[in-house]
């Protein structure tokens, strides 16, 4: 098969290397890629968001599949353009992926399906969101921005004046531009936060282990939110069992809700979940893989993942079963200077290949760039390192071992991904105190 990935972040470099590994890749392609990603694929001087010069490329080399790792280029419909085209898409149609590209329609879709989820209730204009927020005596609460608001349309109100403050910046100074069009009034829901993703194929679903991210860019969740600084796979009390039930609950009701409006859903769907009280509830839903989930449920993956999305593009999940590695996977996110208010381009990063020659470590390349001989940072996220290790307290050593060795001007980490893993293991904790969920 000749395969082309789009996109260039850390979560493209571990699908590139899982499809390196697969026996059925003859060529792996990926567009743009990065310093590290183009040391296993053939990079593409191309952006995700040409479609017609990603639709003209994948023609003139018969791809075989295209796997497209950002949300913008579903949203925008390279899965319509490319099936229009006769090539083989792993992402969903413009229609289907509206469940990331309005939060709106997403909540229609869980209301139609009869997920749980916060109550909410949507605005479009400012005097009547405004209304809304005087009639409510319950703090805190969310708003939203409708569309993609690069990971910063939600926000997090403690009282009126935030809320007020905040579907401002949304209705009335566009801070978000058509992002922010819509703005969703929503319930605060409190708990334990659970990345679950599922390969889905139209009718049938398989789920995928489930991970936690730390989204805060300090160590102990201090500072502003980032999108991502780390995260550790599997999670220790949401076992098999649960993971199915929210399969169940969740993912086939919501395909199912989909296929009555003529929609057919093929590729990934990550359920953004909270475990709460009351049990789990679903925050929201992304049309692709997560960034940094990935880079810390792939390599517990023991199947071929190539063949799994193949056979999702091509609606055949049922010949399809995920095995997993017995071992615990730490993924920590290495981060430039000024992140994520700002970047820092250009440093040099020194240490990658003795990092990378540990056992059971494999660093991910998110934003870098070759200059001559060296490799630098080119953006904000700019590498996960991740290690396996038969406990999570093995796999922590592991990754923080490996972090150490690597060094770049102004890098930012946190301490402390994979903490509470390491004390829910050890029965210290429970993440997940209190609900019938788990």
């Amino acid at each position: 098969m000749r395969v082309l990935v789009v996109g260039g972040g850390g979560r493209e470099h571990a699908l590139v290397h899982a499809f390196c590994a697969s026996p059925l890749a003859t060529q792996v392609f990926c567009a743009p890629g990065n310093a590290g990603i183009d040391q296993e694929a053939e990079p593409v001087a191309l952006e995700g968001d040409d479609l017609a010069g990603l639709l003209s490329f994948a023609k003139r080399e018969k791809i075989d599949l295209t796997v497209v790792g950002p949300e913008a280029p579903l949203v925008a419909g390279i899965a319509d353009l490319f099936a229009e085209n006769g090539l083989l898409v792993f992402g969903p149609t413009r229609e289907a992926a509206r469940l990331e590209g309005s939060k709106a329609f997403a909540k229609e879709i869980m209301s139609e399906a009869h997920v749980a989820t916060g109550r909410y209730d949507r605005h479009d204009d400012l005097a009547t969101a405004l209304r809304d927020l005087d009639a409510r005596e319950s703090y805190p609460l969310v708003v939203k921005a409708d569309g993609l608001a690069a990971g910063k349309g939600v926000l997090i109100c403690r009282d009126r004046d935030e809320a007020q403050a905040a579907v401002r910046l949304c209705l009335a100074d566009r801070a978000f531009g058509d992002a922010g069009r819509t703005v969703l009034i929503e319930e605060f829901l409190s708990g334990s936060e659970v990345s679950l993703l599922a390969l889905c194929d139209g009718t049938r679903v398989v789920a995928m282990a489930p991970a936690q991210d730390y989204k805060r860019i300090f160590t102990g969740d201090q500072g502003p939110n980032t999108g991502g600084m780390g995260s550790y796979c599997p999670v220790p009390g949401f076992d098999d069992e649960v993971a199915e039930t929210v399969a169940d609950e969740v993912f086939r009701p919501v395909l199912e809700a989909l296929r009555r409006r003529g929609v057919d859903y093929r590729g990934v769907l990550y359920g953004g979940l909270i475990v709460t009280d009351h049990g789990v509830k679903l925050l929201e839903f992304n049309c692709r893989f997560g960034d940094p989930e990935t880079q810390a449920i792939l390599p517990r993956l023991d199947s071929d993942l190539l063949e799994a999305c193949l056979a999702t593009a091509r609606g055949e999940l049922d010949a399809v079963d995920l095995r997993w590695k017995p071992k615990a996977c730490v993924s920590v996110v290495m981060a430039s200077r000024g992140y994520p208010a700002s970047s820092s381009k250009g440093d040099v990063i020194s240490g990658l290949s003795g990092a990378a020659a540990l056992p059971d470590v494999t660093i991910y390349h998110a934003a870098t760039a070759a200059r001559g001989h060296d490799i630098v940072t080119s953006g904000g996220r700019v590498l996960a390192v991740s290690a396996l290790g038969a406990h999570f307290v093995d796999a922590r050593e592991r990754a923080y071992g490996a972090l150490a060795r690597i060094s770049f001007a102004g890098m930012q980490s946190r301490s402390d991904i994979a903490e509470r893993a390491v004390r829910a293991e050890a029965g210290e904790i429970a993440l997940f105190p209190g609900s019938p969920a788990v």
